[in-house]
């Protein structure tokens, strides 16, 4: 499910109408409110929230009580951010402010609970055992978000880097423990 959220999510930019750029708009964007395509994005990020939740299910036993929860949290958060849809990037297109509104916070929702789940499971595996991708995964979750908001011209290539992170850090998980 991982891989086709990844494969969803980097095809979704082929559907979105002329202005889209995955340089500026984020995955978000490409899942907006009236959009055609915007279906694909939005199966992507269903396909990352169900992905995480059977991966929880399967390492239940491997990760510490709060990692689990954390990540059961980011996967019930990301499959909301599949129902509720972010505004459109064209002006003038009708949208439900609502809507977007509870985008935006089932995603920053999202970005702590992961940030919460990759750092207990930091805890549980102790300083001999630390891994790098734990680190990176934390620093791509807590600065990505902080340098979209100053560098707005990057963003979406900057959300699909923390995007890569999560992925890889969501498939190294399930490789070393043998899912």
């Amino acid at each position: 499910m991982l891989a086709l959220s990844m494969g969803a999510l980097l095809t979704a930019p082929c559907l979105m109408p002329e202005g889209y750029t995955w340089l500026t708009h984020t995955t978000s964007e490409s899942a907006a409110q009236g959009l055609a395509g915007a279906w694909l994005a939005r199966l992507g990020f269903l396909l990352f929230g169900l992905g995480v939740l059977w991966l929880a299910v399967i390492l239940i036993n491997n990760w510490s009580r709060a990692a689990t929860w954390m990540h059961v949290v980011f996967g019930v958060l990301m499959i909301g951010t599949a129902v509720f849809s972010h505004r459109p990037f064209i002006s003038g297109v009708p949208f439900d402010p609502v809507e977007d509104w509870l985008h935006s916070l089932t995603a920053t929702l999202m970005g702590f609970a992961f940030a919460l789940g990759v750092f207990f499971r930091l805890l549980q595996r102790g300083k001999r055992t630390m891994q790098w991708l734990d680190l990176a995964a934390l620093v791509s979750a807590i600065g990505i978000p902080l340098l979209m908001m100053n560098f707005p011209g990057i963003g979406g290539l900057m959300q699909r880097v923390m995007f890569l992170v999560a992925y890889l850090w969501y498939g190294t998980e399930a490789w070393r423990l043998g899912t």
